[in-house]
């Protein structure tokens, strides 16, 4: 399981914007795709951060207690946001889903966004994994998850 990186099942088709785009209309692209956030790339797709949920808190507080201050997405994204790199383990990534708050983490190359992982996809890979693995105890590392799994497929006595 280590040995699986970002690379192996990141999510390459992705919901992108542009940070000159209407925060109005970027708020609208993520209620209508049903996602919690997306990356933000610049024409060349040179990732420049993420415009989330939280993102667009900050829209509405600031529309509502003063005139906001731009409409573009490159004033509200997270520039901060912690990305990944595509040879990025996946016990790694459970990681930092474990100790942050964190939903996705863009895959980035040498500036330019190649994909995103989010918890669920950590969470298929991993099942993927044990499922099909011809000997599950090899790893000491997914003792315990193997477990997890013989007991939830063992039938009820």
């Amino acid at each position: 399981m280590s040995q699986i990186t970002a690379r192996d099942f990141m999510v390459t088709r992705l919901v992108t914007l542009r940070p000159e785009m209407d925060v109005i209309d970027a708020v609208q692209r993520l209620l209508k795709n049903r996602i919690s956030g997306a990356p933000v790339v610049d024409a060349d797709g040179m990732y420049l951060g993420v415009f989330s949920e939280k993102c667009s808190m900050h829209v509405l507080l600031d529309a509502a207690y003063e005139q906001l201050p731009s409409n573009q997405v490159r004033v509200f994204m997270d520039t901060d946001a912690k990305t990944i790199e595509p040879d990025t383990h996946l016990l790694s990534i459970a990681q930092v889903f474990l100790l942050t708050s964190y939903r996705r983490l863009p895959v980035i190359e040498d500036g330019r966004l190649l994909g995103q992982v989010s918890r669920r996809d950590v969470l298929r890979a991993s099942m993927d994994l044990l499922r099909h693995s011809p000997d599950r105890a090899t790893e000491s590392s997914l003792l315990y998850l193997s477990a997890l799994v013989e007991r939830h497929e063992a039938p009820l006595a």
